[in-house]
């Protein structure tokens, strides 16, 4: 129910719980055919309405009526200008660094698309006696890991994790 003392009111959250009410009430009474309305039907063959001559309204004066002092604030104005400064320094520095990840990004997807491809070309050539020893020291090359430097246990793919006691033997 619409209360009417609410909504003459004026404060805004009345007003906005007004709307809410009534953005559910017309979503849930909406058919959704928009696109069959026939405005000129609804009105019975009517077509457009009469133009109506607006004459201006006197109006009464209004009363201005002076609002009580707003509450006195303990806050420095001059400390809002200097937070503003150093939001907008800070803006700065992570645009900065958000640009040099995505250069750094860049260049590692690079380089990896580089050991990639030789690790296709490796992988291929894997079978070919000839290249046998070569081919096996730059796969060591390419899968030697630093301490630190390894893959994510989570990117080990195919490989169950098995403790040293619980290993299987064959």
């Amino acid at each position: 129910a619409v209360v009417s003392t609410q909504s003459t009111g004026g404060r805004f959250q009345d007003n906005f719980e007004f709307l809410q009410w009534f953005y559910k009430f017309f979503t849930i009474n909406d058919s959704g055919d928009h696109d069959s309305y026939d405005a000129v039907a609804q009105r019975g063959g009517a077509g457009n309405a009469p133009a109506v001559s607006r004459s201006p309204v006197k109006r009464a004066p209004v009363k201005k009526t002076v609002a009580a002092p707003a509450a006195v604030s303990n806050i420095k104005k001059s400390g809002s200008n200097q937070n503003n400064a150093e939001v907008k320094k800070l803006q700065g520095e992570v645009a900065e660094l958000s640009a040099a990840i995505e250069g750094l990004e860049k260049e590692r997807d690079f380089y990896f698309s580089k050991l990639r491809d030789i690790e296709v070309i490796c992988q291929e050539k894997e079978g070919d006696e000839l290249y046998t020893e070569f081919i096996a020291g730059i796969i060591e090359i390419l899968y030697a890991t630093e301490e630190g430097f390894g893959p994510a246990e989570d990117e080990v793919a195919g490989e169950p994790e098995i403790e040293d006691d619980e290993q299987e033997e064959y």
